[in-house]
């Protein structure tokens, strides 16, 4: 017997120890992600950049960590799990450390647009569905909300921190810190994170002693693995379905909170820190919240789930522009409801992606679910830029925002549906 699996026998199954190293991961992934927030008012003042340019480079890095996705969940096929985030930890680690020395805005494109935007998408919401699947059989739902929660939790509850470094230290000292907090994960992962059960002579947590050995890992190119499973699942409504309901909960979650709250607090005259305090609140919401969803997700319809998830997110959005009208309790009130359903959609729809794709198919797929989501996010990212300095306020690009949740609630609904072909469900 493997010694790891020699050590857990009589404690905890190992999937437990999978499930607390990948949520550090993602939860330095998730940090890593946060920091462009709280540098824009930095480099509008240190560089003179419109927010307009630093958004078109938080837009590519939205989109190019979802479409990165689908070809990670595909490489993780093919060349192994425990490689690819490895290789993903070390481009981040280098690409970020770099980024202390831009000076044009080229720069930021490339560094934190192209590089850090490709290997965040190897170690987050596309990772976390690949362990669910691969170390667990049963509590699904509670693994994938207790690692979506690591992501809304690092890219929040951090950024009171960030916001304080780069306010009195300067961006430059922040992203060195980031990039040490990445090369600091790089051997925990590698010391501690096995390739599947089987590499420690496992089963998955509730695995029947009978169950079928996993299929041998797939020979062929990572990107056909990609492409293969897309021309596959497009066929399906419940596909898109998937896809525009989590472009939805991209565009109101990371592009716009996630990238324009702290600077529309400035707006308001509320300090940088105050707002990364704002966003820091919602983050341990979300950490309860989120975690609460997959619990709930192992038990309930989630349809229906999703159906309050993205009603309640909407209406609170269109509750923010009264929000700063209200002194004492109009931003704790939003950040409160706001908060406990950050991203607490993601166990319900990687449950859905499961149940209608099979188990050996939903990683790739739910990659291009997330892909859907970060397009979301990049249009959010960009198109609130645009209209804030267009209008000269954010209230627009809110109500919007509020309005696509709330058409999003009733899409959900029709996920799924018992009157849906068979033949689209099989594994």
């Amino acid at each position: 017997m493997h010694p790891i699996a020699s050590w857990t026998k009589h404690r905890f199954h190992y999937a437990w120890m999978v499930v607390a190293v990948t949520f550090l991961i993602m939860l330095v992934t998730a940090g890593i992600r946060a920091t462009p927030s709280v540098m824009i008012v930095p480099l509008e003042r240190g560089f003179g950049w419109s927010r307009t340019t630093v958004s078109i480079a938080l837009a590519i890095n939205l989109a190019l960590f979802g479409l990165t996705g689908p070809f990670a969940a595909a490489a993780m096929q093919r060349f192994g799990m425990r490689r690819t985030v490895l290789a993903a930890l070390t481009v981040l680690a280098i690409g970020v450390a770099l980024s202390s020395r831009m000076h044009a805005a080229w720069e930021m494109v490339l560094i934190w647009g192209v590089l850090v935007g490709s290997a965040t998408g190897a170690t987050s919401t596309t990772l976390g569905a690949v362990v669910v699947n691969r170390w667990f059989s049963q509590h699904r739902g509670l693994a994938m909300g207790i690692l979506t929660a690591s992501s809304a939790t690092g890219q929040l509850a951090f950024l009171p921190l960030m916001a304080w470094v780069a306010e009195q230290r300067g961006w430059q000292t922040l992203v060195v810190l980031v990039a040490a907090a990445a090369t600091i994960v790089l051997p925990i992962a590698a010391l501690l994170l096995p390739e599947k059960p089987a590499a420690i002579g496992l089963r998955r947590l509730g695995e029947a002693a009978d169950a079928a050995a996993d299929a041998p890992p797939s020979k062929e190119n990572a990107i056909v693995i990609a492409f293969a499973a897309l021309k596959k699942a497009s066929t399906s409504g419940d596909f898109w379905l998937l896809f525009f309901t989590f472009f939805i909960c991209g565009a109101s979650t990371n592009g716009y909170i996630g990238t324009h709250f702290i600077a529309m607090c400035g707006d308001y005259g509320l300090s940088e820190v105050r707002g990364a305090g704002m966003l820091a609140m919602m983050g341990v919401c979300d950490l309860l919240g989120t975690t609460a969803s997959g619990w709930l997700s192992d038990r309930f319809n989630n349809r229906v789930l999703l159906f309050w998830y993205y009603g309640l997110r909407g209406l609170a959005l269109i509750f923010l522009p009264f929000a700063f009208g209200y002194q004492y309790f109009g931003l704790p009130l939003f950040g409160l409801f706001y908060g406990l359903d950050w991203i607490a959609t993601v166990p319900p729809t990687v449950r859905l992606t499961t149940d209608v794709f099979g188990s050996r198919d939903a990683p790739v797929v739910f990659g291009w679910v997330v892909a859907g989501h970060q397009l979301g996010a990049a249009f959010a990212a960009l198109g609130a830029g645009v209209l804030r300095s267009t209008l000269g306020t954010y209230t627009v690009a809110t109500m919007i925002s509020g309005g696509l949740c709330v058409i999003g609630a009733f899409l959900v609904l029709r996920i799924n549906r018992p009157t849906n072909a068979p033949a689209v469900a099989a594994a």
